[in-house]
């Protein structure tokens, strides 16, 4: 069994992957060469899945790295919706830009650059769907600030 995902989802959502995007890809690939901890395409097609099921139009993601997550966040959101992401490394979130601009998502993206646990009390809410997906220490210390930004039925 899968350590986040049971196998059965994880095979379920690996079927839909089938027609790969040429960019997440690539970026899957630059990731693995950094040795950054990207979620993998299945995780990243769950959270497609589930912001489309809420309706999501307002994303927080939280560890950005190079917007490998994030392009499948954005992805859900209808036009005029926006993904708040925050990242630590002004080098990673640069590149993020970058990844969010060749997506065709740059207009419904923002990329906040420092340290997100002092960044999220300058953050209004409400979100629809929070990830967050950056330092594991922070978890339970974000915990009471993110569940404040998350919409009642929120994900």
């Amino acid at each position: 069994m899968g350590q986040i995902v049971p196998d059965l989802v994880e095979q379920y959502l690996g079927g839909l992957n089938r027609l790969a995007d040429p960019l997440l890809v690539e970026i899957a690939r630059q990731g693995e060469e950094q040795k950054l901890p990207l979620v993998d395409a299945e995780v990243g097609g769950l959270l497609r899945v589930l912001a489309t099921a809420v309706g999501a139009t307002r994303v927080l993601e939280i560890g950005t790295a190079i917007g490998y997550s994030g392009i499948w966040l954005a992805g859900a959101l209808p036009p005029d919706g926006m993904l708040l992401t925050m990242e630590l490394s002004p080098e990673r979130a640069r590149i993020a830009r970058d990844h969010f601009a060749r997506a065709g998502l740059a207009d419904r993206v923002s990329v906040i650059v420092g340290d997100a646990a002092r960044m999220l009390v300058k953050v209004s809410g409400p979100f629809d769907v929070i990830f967050q997906d950056g330092d594991k220490q922070l978890y339970e210390p974000m915990l009471n600030r993110l569940v404040d930004l998350l919409r009642p039925g929120g994900l």
